[in-house]
């Protein structure tokens, strides 16, 4: 995983591809909720918020 993470940062430090971050750190957040959405105790919470 950190390898990804290090590989990622040097391409958008190198290409300047800033723009990109947001939508990253948006899908990886969307991700994130669908895991816990799943089987979880906070699921009824995560629903309310859409």
């Amino acid at each position: 995983m950190g390898q990804l993470l290090s590989d990622l940062w040097a391409f958008l430090n190198e290409r300047k591809k800033w723009w990109l971050l947001p939508i990253i750190l948006m899908l990886v957040f969307v991700g994130i909720l669908i895991i816990f959405g799943q089987s979880s105790a906070v699921s009824p919470f995560i629903y309310a918020l859409f």
